[in-house]
């Protein structure tokens, strides 16, 4: 079984990360981690922008924040026995990834060749959800395998 789980170091992505932690995998399954940097948009004619070096500046700690919580996390999979079954019989990889999350998770899911992908759902308003898309939806609709969206627990769940 080849499980993308995709990660943005959000408390929904918590949750997701302990979703798939708490499953029993078949033997040999991959999980595969990954992070998209959202590229900063570049400086355009007569707009305020960012200076090129300043922009690759940026990008860069982008990059090197997404490649930490991807290492924390593959690292919260390894060492400790899985639902009473051997850790090694998990294999974990990782990897951060550059571009519009939207396009860039079911890309990978594609090229990577993945039964599942398991991302969180930020929960949205409706404003929120006009003004930025979801990524979620997204995905759901154009993954190229089955896709699960992971909740975070609301406030009276979490109270009994």
């Amino acid at each position: 079984m080849r499980v993308l789980l995709a990660i943005d170091g959000s408390p929904g992505s918590h949750e997701a990360v302990e979703e798939v932690k708490r499953r029993t995998w078949p033997k040999a399954s991959r999980i595969r981690v990954i992070s998209v940097v959202d590229r900063p948009e570049k400086a355009r004619p007569k707009t305020w922008a960012l200076s090129d070096e300043s922009y690759e500046r940026l990008r860069q700690a982008l990059t090197e924040e997404a490649t930490a919580l991807v290492n924390r996390t593959a690292a919260r999979f390894t060492g400790a026995a899985l639902n009473s079954k051997p850790a090694d019989a998990l294999e974990i990889e990782k990897a951060v990834l550059e571009g519009r999350p939207k396009k860039a998770i079911v890309e990978e899911a594609d090229r990577w060749h993945a039964d599942l992908v398991v991302l969180d759902s930020h929960g949205y308003g409706a404003i929120e959800w006009f003004l930025l898309g979801s990524v979620s939806q997204a995905v759901v609709l154009h993954a190229p395998c089955s896709v699960e969206v992971v909740r975070q627990p609301t406030r009276r769940a979490r109270r009994k």
